[in-house]
Parts: C-alpha cells; sequence; structure tokens
C-alpha cells in the first residue's frame, strides 16, 4: 500500500508520515519546506521538495498509483493569510485543487483534507458541530473552507473518495512557532529558555487543544474506513490559557508571565464537539492535556540539550565586500575610457594619414557595442561624436558653422545609426540568450527531476522483480517455467508438461493421460520418471468414477477425501471447449495440499491448455503442408521432429516408443499406407524417414505391444517388423 503525505515534513505531517510507515505503508512525501524539516522524518520513505501546486506533481502520481493521499500541506500562518491573501490562495486553493486533480485522474482510493476550525470564525457557540454556522474571519479560513466545497464537489463530479478533518488547536513536540496551536509552543520554548511569558488578556481564553498523536491516529484509521464528508477533530475539551501556565509551572517549576493588552478579532472561547467521529469511526483521543503536555515539555527539553551540547561558535560571515560590487559595476565604464582614450590617441596622432580611408571612431563605437551592448555603445557615440568637434575646431572650424556642415550631420548620424544596430544586436541576442538560459535552466531542472523519478520507479521495479523471482510460487516463477510450452508442436508441450508441473508443484508423481475422441478410454502420454507409483497405461473411463466426474463437470478434481488409489489433483486439458488430457499430480507434501496449491495447479493447467490449443490449431492450419500429397503419411521433416519429441520424452521421463517398418517395400500412393492408418491409435504416427522409409510410431508401447500390433497387421495383410534400437536413436 502506498500513501502520499503533503506536507510530510512538517510538524502534524510527520507525525502522520511515522504512523503509515510503522503500518507497513510505503510512504511518500512532497514538501517545499518552507515550515517543514527532513530531520522530523529519520525512517525509509520517498520525499519530494516540491510545492503542491507545481506541475511536476503529476510525475509523481503517474509513477507511483498511490492509495491514499494526505493532504496537509498549507500556509499556516493566520496573520500571514491576512498580509498577503494571494499567497494563502496559492497554497490553500491552487494546491488543493491540483492534488484534488491529481488524485482523481490516478485514482486514488481516499483523499483526505486538513482542515481548520478557522472555518468557524468568531462563534460563540460552545462546543461547535459540523452543523455550526461558517464564518470565517481571515483568509486562512476563508480558504479552509473553499477548501472543503472543492473536496465536497471532486466527489459529487468525480467520485472520489474525500474526507475533511477540522482541526481544533493541534500541538506536540516538533511544532514551531507559527500556525494554530502555537502558543503551547511558544510558551515551551520561552519557559526552557528562562524568558517571560506574555499573556494577552485576562488569560481565561480557552482553546480545545489536542495531541498529535492522536490526530495521526485518526487519519490512519479513516484512511481505510468508509467516513467522508466533514468531521470535527478534537479532544472536545477546553483549557485555558491560565490552565496552560499552571500545567507549565508543574513541570517546569516557576514561570514568569505578563499581562498584555487583549489582541483585537481573538477568539475568546473555542471548542469543537467530536461525538461524530467517535461514533463513526469508534475513536477518542488516547492522551489527556496533562499526558500529552508532559510529552510535548520532554521533548522540547531534549532539543534544547542537544542544541547546547552541539552550538558551536560560528565565525561572522564577512559581508560582501561593497568595493568589489563597485568595481563590477564601474568596470565597463572605465574600459570604454581606456578604448575612447585609445581612440583619440589613434585619431588625433594619425588623423592626416587615415584620415582620407578610415575613420577609427566607428570601430570604437562597434567594439564597445559588441562587448557591452546598447548602454556603452550610446556612450561610445557621444564621446566619438565629441572627438569629431573638438578635431574640427582644432582645424580652426568655428562651432556655429558645423551645423551648417552635412558632412558633421552625416558623421554623426554614422555614429548614432552604428551605435544603435550594433547595441540593439547585441543587446537582443543577450536578451535571448539570457531568456535560452533560464529556459535551459528549467528544462535541465526538470530533467533531474524526472531522472529521479525514473530511477526511483527503475529501484522499486528492481525490487519488485527480485522478490518475483526470489519467489519459487510466483507468477513470475509459473513464467519462467511456462516458457517451456512455447512450441507449435503437441508433442512437445507433452513432453514439456511434466516438467512444467513438477517444477510448479515440487511432485515427481506427475502424468498426463490423452483422452480419445469418444470419451471413453485414456492413454497414458508421459508421466515422471521416478518410480515411486505406477500408472496404468490405459484406463477405461467407466472404471473410474473420479474421471467421470472430471470430463463430465470439465473442472478442477480435489482428492478431499485422500483415497490413495486415486491422484490428489487432476485437471482437464481443453481445446476448443472438449476435454483433449488430463493431467494428474498423484503425490505431493501435505503442507502443500491447500487452496493456494490448488489455485496454482489450475493456472498452470489453464496455461497448458492455452499452448495447446494453439499447437493443435496451427497443425489444423498447416495440414495440407505436414501430409505428402494425397496420403495419411507425415513429411520426413514433420515425422522427425515428432520422433524427436519422442526421444526428449524416453531420456527425461521414460516414455517408451517402438518404430515399425514394412519389410516390403511399396508406394505410399497406394492403398498400403491408408490401410495402415485404420489401425493405428490416435497417438501414433505414420511418417516417412529422411531416407524415404515409411514407419509407424507405436506411443507409450513396449516390445510387447509392439509385437501385438504387428500381429494384428499381420492378420490384416500387412507385414512389419520392429526397427531395431540403432535406427531409431539415430
Amino acid at each position: 500500500m502506498k500513501v502520499l503525505i503533503t506536507g510530510g515534513y512538517g510538524f502534524i505531517g510527520s507525525f502522520v508520515a511515522e504512523r503509515f510507515f510503522k503500518e507497513g505503508y510505503e510512504v511518500y512525501i512532497i514538501d517545499n519546506l518552507s515550515t517543514g524539516n527532513k530531520q522530523n522524518v529519520d525512517f525509509k520513505h520517498k520525499g519530494y521538495v516540491l510545492s503542491v501546486e507545481d506541475r511536476k506533481c503529476e510525475e509523481i502520481f503517474r509513477s507511483n498509483r498511490f492509495d491514499t493521499v494526505v493532504h496537509l500541506a498549507a500556509q499556516v500562518s493566520v496573520k500571514t493569510s491576512v498580509e498577503d491573501p494571494r499567497l494563502d490562495s496559492k497554497s490553500n486553493v491552487l494546491g488543493l485543487s491540483n492534488m484534488l486533480s491529481l488524485s482523481q485522474k490516478y485514482n486514488v482510493h481516499k483523499f483526505i483534507f486538513a482542515s481548520s476550525a478557522a472555518v468557524y470564525g468568531n462563534n460563540d457557540e460552545v462546543p461547535l458541530l459540523e452543523s455550526s454556522v461558517c464564518n470565517p474571519i481571515s483568509p486562512y479560513g476563508i480558504n479552509k473552507w473553499i477548501g472543503e466545497t472543492y473536496c465536497n464537489k471532486w466527489k459529487q463530479l468525480y467520485g472520489l473518495d474525500t474526507l475533511c478533518f477540522r482541526f481544533s488547536n493541534v500541538y506536540g513536540p516538533r511544532q514551531g512557532s507559527v500556525g494554530e496551536g502555537g502558543v503551547i509552543s511558544i510558551f515551551m520554548e520561552k519557559v526552557i529558555n528562562g524568558k517571560e511569558l506574555v499573556v494577552y488578556g485576562d488569560g481565561g481564553q480557552s482553546r480545545d487543544f489536542i495531541y498529535v498523536e492522536d490526530v495521526a491516529d485518526a487519519i490512519y484509521r479513516s484512511s481505510y474506513s468508509g467516513l467522508d464528508g466533514v468531521y470535527n477533530l478534537s479532544a472536545n475539551t477546553e483549557n485555558s490559557v491560565n490552565e496552560l501556565i499552571s500545567a507549565l509551572q508543574g513541570l517546569h517549576g516557576s514561570v514568569a508571565f505578563v499581562h498584555s493588552e487583549q489582541r483585537e478579532g481573538d477568539i475568546y472561547r473555542s471548542k469543537l464537539d467530536n461525538r461524530r467521529i467517535a461514533n463513526d469511526l469508534d475513536w477518542v483521543p488516547k492522551n489527556s492535556f496533562q499526558e500529552g503536555l508532559a510529552k510535548t515539555y520532554d521533548w522540547f527539553v531534549q532539543k534544547h540539550a542537544s542544541q547546547e551540547q552541539t552550538r558551536v561558535k560560528a565565525k561572522k560571515p564577512s559581508a560582501p565586500s561593497r568595493l568589489g560590487q563597485v568595481i563590477r559595476t564601474l568596470m565597463p565604464y572605465a574600459e570604454n575610457a581606456l578604448a575612447f582614450g585609445f581612440t583619440a590617441w589613434m585619431s588625433l596622432l594619425l588623423r592626416d594619414s587615415l584620415s582620407d580611408f578610415i575613420d577609427i571612431k566607428i570601430i570604437y563605437i562597434i567594439l564597445l557595442g559588441i562587448l557591452y551592448g546598447n548602454r556603452q555603445s550610446m556612450l561610445a557615440v557621444g564621446m566619438s561624436t565629441a572627438l569629431y568637434i573638438y578635431d574640427e575646431l582644432s582645424k580652426g572650424r568655428e562651432m556655429l558653422s558645423l551645423f551648417y556642415d552635412t558632412d558633421f550631420f552625416f558623421h554623426v548620424a554614422v555614429y548614432l545609426f552604428i551605435g544603435l544596430v550594433v547595441g540593439y544586436t547585441v543587446e537582443r541576442k543577450n536578451t535571448m540568450l539570457e531568456s535560452k538560459k533560464k529556459e535551459l535552466e528549467s528544462l535541465s531542472e526538470k530533467h533531474e527531476f524526472l531522472t529521479e523519478v525514473f530511477k526511483e520507479t527503475r529501484q522499486v521495479k528492481d525490487e519488485l522483480q527480485q522478490q518475483i523471482m526470489n519467489n519459487g510460487d510466483s507468477f513470475g516463477k509459473i513464467y519462467s517455467v511456462v516458457k517451456e510450452l512455447e512450441s507449435l508442436e503437441p508433442e512437445k508441450i507433452f513432453t514439456s508438461t511434466v516438467s512444467v508441473v513438477e517444477s510448479v508443484m515440487k511432485s515427481q508423481t506427475v502424468t498426463i493421460y490423452t483422452v480419445n475422441k469418444y470419451g471413453s478410454y485414456l492413454r497414458l502420454l508421459a508421466r515422471s520418471s521416478g518410480t515411486q507409483f505406477d500408472a496404468s497405461k490405459s484406463m477405461k473411463v467407466e472404471d473410474f468414477p473420479y474421471i467421470q466426474k472430471l470430463l463430465h463437470d470439465k473442472k478442477l478434481f480435489v482428492n478431499k477425501d485422500l483415497k490413495g488409489d486415486i491422484p490428489l489433483l487432476a485437471a482437464p486439458v481443453f481445446n476448443n471447449g472438449k476435454v483433449v488430457a488430463v493431467i494428474s499430480v498423484h503425490t505431493m507434501k501435505f503442507d502443500y495440499f491447500t487452496l493456494y496449491h490448488q489455485n496454482l495447479f489450475k493456472i498452470i493447467v489453464d496455461l497448458i491448455s492455452s499452448s495447446l490449443s494453439r499447437a493443435l490449431s496451427y497443425v489444423e492450419a498447416t495440414a495440407i503442408q505436414r501430409y505428402m500429397d494425397g496420403t495419411p503419411v507425415l513429411k520426413p521433416e514433420v515425422f522427425a521432429d515428432i520422433l524427436a519429441s519422442k526421444q526428449v520424452a524416453n531420456a527425461k521421463h521414460g516414455v517408451e516408443f517402438m518404430l515399425l517398418t514394412p519389410i516390403e517395400t511399396f508406394d505410399v500412393t497406394d492403398e498400403t499406407p491408408q490401410k495402415v492408418s485404420r489401425f493405428l491409435r490416435e497417438t501414433d504416427y505414420l511418417g516417412m524417414s529422411m531416407d524415404g522409409k515409411l514407419l509407424v510410431l507405436l506411443s507409450n508401447s513396449s516390445q510387447e505391444e509392439a509385437s501385438f500390433v504387428l500381429n494384428r497387421f499381420e492378420q490384416n495383410g500387412i507385414y512389419m517388423r520392429m526397427v531395431d534400437e540403432e535406427f531409431s536413436y539415430a
């Protein structure tokens, strides 16, 4: 069983995850670590650092196929929800809708949503029932109420089994100082660190505190229940702030506290009625307020002691050097100034020799534009224009005359055009590169995530495959041994069947009998090579009631009376709905004579029937290619395959066969082969050898039985002889 817990590294989520793990579940966690801590979960699990609204979550659902989803991930601070409603809606609404959609899409059996007592708002009713009026006063409470509606609609529209729990004030180990119920963790931290407690108002404000392990227990038990809809999850008790301080004094000793003005909008009394969940789930909290508080205090004491022991004075990290930032900012301007100085020197020193064929200021503008983009290129345009003006004035021209000179405006226009084109082009290139870089980073991040999911899936697959192959009675084992049945030759399938049944059923007393077309006789086709039992070569159906019943009912026969003269298990092999063979297991270990192994035997026989039907259909479809034209004589290559199968059966299982051949040679096209075929049994074969000799193969026959057949042939004018052993095994 697989469970996904969103927010599983958080305070409540870590306890829920631990409970499911102890019950044997495979635990998966999605948490963005905004408030969670990976150290809260120290058992084997698979965690993903993601937000619940992230699209990557679909890969997790697609790869794992969860049975249960417990949605605890949320923005839990009422204060934050008021200051940033958009952030609260993103996590508590969009995240929930994403989890619901994926749960419905990938067939999750149970979806459990963590709602809150905040949906009731400032309701004076005590205790609050599930039917009480909901009037939330914060975005957090509003979004939790919306979440319940989402769950209800997903059940109505898509049939997703959803369950919503309105938590009262949950407390316990691992709790932080934010969110509902945080007053206990805040007080614990201050008490242990010797700080003064602040009590807002008179301290008579009461809350329904419930210990976190009781919440985890209810969530786990509801995951396999038929509960749906909305339930309060609480201790159904009231404890005031003054009672909390008194309990802390009993645990810690003297506790200093001061009173402050009551906060505006603070709910004075809160208590949730838990009778519905108690009745429907047969659940009650196991920890009283005093017991839960003692466990929580012990955890905070241990945490404080551990922090003191491991605290090492860390060197204060040096602030980033502002000088370095200034240098990086001014570097392009400094390099621009240096390049301009060189350009000015070149222009003024070599103007007489260069001005006729090159303007070095243009090179300067292009270079700065390529290196730094639009800002520095336009600065270079301005400085180049100033240099051009200075150069012209140094030649004795008046400033005013420049504004009437078309050459001046042409130079300035060229500088400006080049600066704009080069600067814009480089800026556009840099923007595109930055965009592609971000896109590449996003794709790389997604690739890394998918690679991680793939590796995890592959690891699970390998582990599962290893478990299957290590289990001797598994379907993996069945598959590996039944591969022996992959043949289109019926004789090969019958020969392999004994080995298959022996391997799976762990028995050395397996027989296979073929049923004649009239259903009156069974003929032994193959058997285990062991000598622990005697198997009749033929059986008359009317002499064996269990065979009559098996052929009539066409069902597995189980020797429940443990009669010693019949098999323990026997099953029919079908072809086109007709029983063509019977497979029997005569003895087996008593521990294996169970319903499980009976079903296992039936599955094996069904697979054998499937393989045999396929082979017989092939034989029927290729009959023209198997027989010599117009005769009942098998072609040499077909007869050779059947003979090889008989030789294998003889070597592995001691199944006898005999070969007969006519004393006188005659043509296969005359009436003799037709006459011979009429005296053969259904399990015997008439074929041509590779060297052109007519051969008769008598299945499961000894020399004595072959002699009887020869006499019958002789009485009908057909003279044959036995083929010597050397020839038959050549």
